[in-house]
């Protein structure tokens, strides 16, 4: 031990004595360092934390599939259930002590207080009684709910989120008892959760509310969810008992869900033979809820685990670039360290002393990294979450991350140490008897050299991978979406109260549509069920006279409804017979367009003017009329090819027989999204938009007004985060590789002065000195060129789930980082070679 202090006090002396070594060396590793344990800490955070309740080991997941399926029907990896079949699967749970259902989205509800005159969005879950206390939390003020509380009977309680009771109400501590009117019925807000708990699933915008289940019809109505047998919208989490044995679990809830979908699901009859087809694959396993829903690692997993793997390839080269710089550092004291060893000094002690110093600078690299760590770390949450107004991701290390970035920067340590104390061992003590700049030759020489074609290598993968990046990225932006992005304005908004009858809804769009363009700067406006890029609602396509039709993936098409203006306000073009009108109300006959896909799919080399077709039942098969044929456009996800998708008048409504068919289509005349025609700013905008749905009704609660092209970037805000994160660490990359190259070739030239001196003497002119010393550098970064591009290919390969438009192989990629390896070698090494160029070979040979 106190070698080793002895070796840190010596290493600290030597960094003090050379400050601009010490601050450059600290430097460089404190970006890769910094880089990396920012990633990680993400990482950590989305993917590794277990959640802040009481033994979060010993909670489980029923089910892992976080997608679900259309109109409930087969998931294969089963993960949401509707209610009938969550109480189904808790009957058959003997080995956990409790087992709670959960809502499996966000959903925004109009809130308002008592003693407040207008009502404000705010996000709310639905939960059964017991989740709080299957987490094992306590309440920060109040109480939380309990099974009593989950009743129809019960009166309607709800419990809020510490963030929101601090953030939207100033930690008043009346809000505690008071009414809250949700969705415009009153609720009491019994608790306050404690602080640091935002659910069990990480996320963007975690719930304000917590609402028990068996309230969910008293707020959605004659809509509700909670007895529809199909409709998948719920989660599970259970806590297992000590030592129960969980091996059976899976298997015995696969088969129970098996015989639900074949006899008790209620699915309709033309479904059945798909279905029974899918059985096979139907599957639950039970699975680690420590960390809750794993939805964020789905989503971000991939694009972390690119970012890690930068952020280490940039740390390479730091770690080569130091390594570099201690490797000229050896050189330079070559003779103090053979006067160490001839006055008996241990091959053991120069390795010791040598690796102590790599050591400690390392660490100082890591302490500096720590900075650059928050710092990072804020900027990707700012990039990758822009729209949120929350994410509960904390910027400063945790115990795992600091462990993390100790335990990297001594692995950096040791990793850029090694070379640096192998050389001080073969030096020779009669080196110390030699004058110093005399001997030509270099031990380390060819490891510089190794060191510099390994950064070059790694900079051409870096830069080529970060412009697939951008170049995806900028195909998913700029690619034709089949509507007008400029002047187009979108609204969110909460859907309207739940209890308004038709005729109600119908009046009021129709006076909203009015008061809205009638606004100052208005030049159209529209409503929709949903706008571009923010939902998605699917139905199965029965076409008349094939009533033969089944459940299928292929079978559905996406859809929406609109008012008469909405289409021609988005810049659809009508390609066939006719758009919708105001003709098209209550009192007409039921038409719909669809769109080219839609066209193609259900009428492949048929005029689908005037065909008929209906949703999910053969019986509904000739409900719609088809009046025209628009465009295709990406409403869903501008990363797919256009769905099939026909768009249906908002103001008619259809009859069906079936009450899961009533309540489905009454459910698709609340709208929540508006669209405005205007060249007026959103900023500006909003105030007035606001007012004017206001004095329409004040039940009306607006979400966001941003515009269609702000929409677009939000869809692509990971993306965006990758290539720009990415992109950056690429340039850091060059730099330092620019960095590298310049000083091994600076060193090379002073360590050749003589021999310059002497081509000189011996009639070698500037220009080939010059070209000398240029040929000699790239000559290196043409052998990181040939072993670059192939891994850049390589990258690219594991790369293709995130590229958009880009081959692995993509040519101006591979050249561009060609290039921009070949401009940054250029300009790092022409500054050595003038300076070679410009030696005196009167001078050399004087001094030799």
């Amino acid at each position: 031990m106190d070698s080793l202090i002895a070796y840190l006090r010596y290493a600290a002396r030597q960094f003090r004595h050379s400050p601009v070594f010490t601050t450059t060396a600290v430097l460089t590793l404190a970006l890769g360092i910094g880089g990396t344990t920012a990633i990680f800490s993400l990482m950590h955070a989305i993917m590794l934390r277990s959640l802040p309740v009481a033994d979060p080991a010993s909670l489980y997941r029923i089910g892992e599939g976080n997608e679900c399926c259309m109109e409930g029907g087969p998931q294969d990896s089963w993960g949401m259930y509707s209610y009938p079949l969550v109480e189904r699967l808790r009957q058959n749970l003997p080995e956990f002590e409790e087992v709670a259902a959960f809502q499996a989205g966000p959903n925004d509800m109009s809130v308002r207080r008592q003693s407040e005159q207008v009502s404000a969005a705010r996000n709310t879950e639905y939960v059964t009684g017991n989740y709080f206390s299957i987490f094992g939390i306590k309440s920060f003020a109040g109480r939380l709910m309990s099974a009593e509380d989950d009743t129809p009977s019960a009166t309607p309680v709800a419990v809020l989120s510490y963030r929101t009771w601090q953030m939207q109400y100033g930690a008043d501590p009346s809000v505690l008892g008071s009414t809250f009117f949700i969705e415009g019925h009153p609720f009491t807000v019994i608790g306050i959760t404690p602080p640091g708990f935002y659910g069990e699933t990480l996320r963007a915008n975690p719930p304000d509310l917590w609402i028990p289940l068996q309230h969910e019809p008293l707020i959605n109505g004659p809509s509700t969810l909670l007895q529809q047998p199909i409709t998948a919208w719920l989660r599970v989490i259970g806590r297992a008992k000590p030592g129960a044995n969980l091996q059976p679990v899976g298997p015995r809830l696969t088969t129970l869900l098996r015989q639900w979908m074949k006899t008790d699901a209620g699915y309709p009859a033309n479904w059945l033979s798909a279905i029974e087809q899918s059985l096979p694959n139907q599957t639950i396993t039970v699975v680690s809820a420590g960390s809750g829903v794993a939805v964020m690692k789905e989503d971000y997993g991939r694009s972390l685990q690119i970012l890690l793997a930068v952020c280490g390839m940039v740390l390479l080269i730091a770690c080569a670039n130091v390594a570099n710089l201690l490797l000229a550092r050896a050189a330079a004291r070559r003779s103090q360290t053979a006067v160490r060893l001839a006055i008996g000094a241990s091959r053991k002690q120069v390795i010791s002393q040598a690796l102590a110093e790599s050591v400690l600078l390392s660490l100082l690299g890591g302490v500096a990294g720590l900075a650059v760590a928050i710092g990072a770390t804020r900027l990707l949450i700012h990039i990758a979450f822009r729209n949120a107004t929350m994410m509960p991701v904390s910027i400063m290390p945790s115990l795992p991350v600091l462990g993390f970035a100790i335990g990297l920067s001594l692995l950096t340590g040791v990793l850029f140490g090694t070379a640096p104390a192998w050389f001080s061992t073969h030096t020779q003590p009669i080196e110390a008897l030699r004058g110093a700049g005399r001997s030509t030759g270099n031990q380390g020489t060819f490891t510089r050299k190794a060191l510099l074609i390994a950064q070059a290598t790694i900079s051409v993968v870096l830069v080529a991978g970060s412009i697939m990046l951008a170049r995806s990225l900028g195909n998913l932006e700029h690619q034709n979406l089949g509507y007008e992005r400029e002047n187009r304005i979108l609204v969110a908004m909460n859907p309207p109260p739940l209890n308004y009858a038709p005729e109600r809804l119908n009046a009021m769009y129709r006076q909203l549509e009015t008061r809205l363009r009638q606004m100052p700067g208005i030049e159209n406006a529209g409503m929709a069920l949903y706008n571009p890029l923010t939902d998605n609602w699917g139905e199965l396509i029965m076409v008349q006279g094939r009533e033969n039709s089944q459940f299928n993936e292929n079978g559905g098409a996406s859809w929406n409804r609109v008012s008469a203006g909405y289409l021609q306000a988005l810049g659809q073009k009508v390609v066939r017979g006719r758009g919708l009108s105001e003709a098209d109300n209550e009192n007409g006959e039921l038409v719909v367009v669809v769109n080219e896909t839609f066209a193609k799919r259900f009428y492949p080399n048929e005029d689908v003017l005037d065909k008929h077709f209906g949703l999910d039942l053969p019986k509904y098969s000739g409900k719609f009329r088809i009046v025209g044929v628009v465009n295709d456009s990406k409403f869903s996800s501008p990363r797919r090819e256009a769905r099939a998708m026909f768009f249906a008048p908002l103001t008619q409504w259809t009859k069906y027989d079936e009450e899961i068919m009533q309540k489905l289509d009454r459910r698709t005349h609340y709208i929540s999204g508006i669209l405005l025609v205007t060249r007026t700013p959103p900023g500006i905008l909003e105030p007035q938009v606001r007012r004017a749905i206001a004095e329409v009704d004040s039940n009306l609660t607006v979400n966001n007004v941003r515009s269609l092209p702000e929409q677009i970037a939000l869809t692509f805000d990971q993306e965006r985060a990758v290539a720009s994160l990415a992109g950056l660490f690429g340039i850091v990359a060059l730099l330092l590789a620019a960095v590298g190259l310049y000083g091994v070739t600076a060193y090379t030239v002073a360590q050749r002065t003589n021999e310059i001196g002497v081509r000189m003497a011996l009639g070698a002119d500037r220009e080939r000195i010059v070209r000398f010393v240029l040929g000699g550098a790239f000559r290196r970064v043409a052998i990181g060129l040939l072993l670059g591009i192939p891994l850049a290919i390589g990258a690219g390969r594991l790369m293709a789930s995130q590229l958009y438009g880009v081959k692995a192989w993509d040519l101006p990629a591979l050249a561009a980082a060609a290039g921009a390896l070949g401009m940054c070698a250029f300009f790092a090494t022409v500054i050595p070679a003038f300076r070679a160029a410009a030696i005196q070979p009167m001078n050399v040979l004087r001094a030799d």
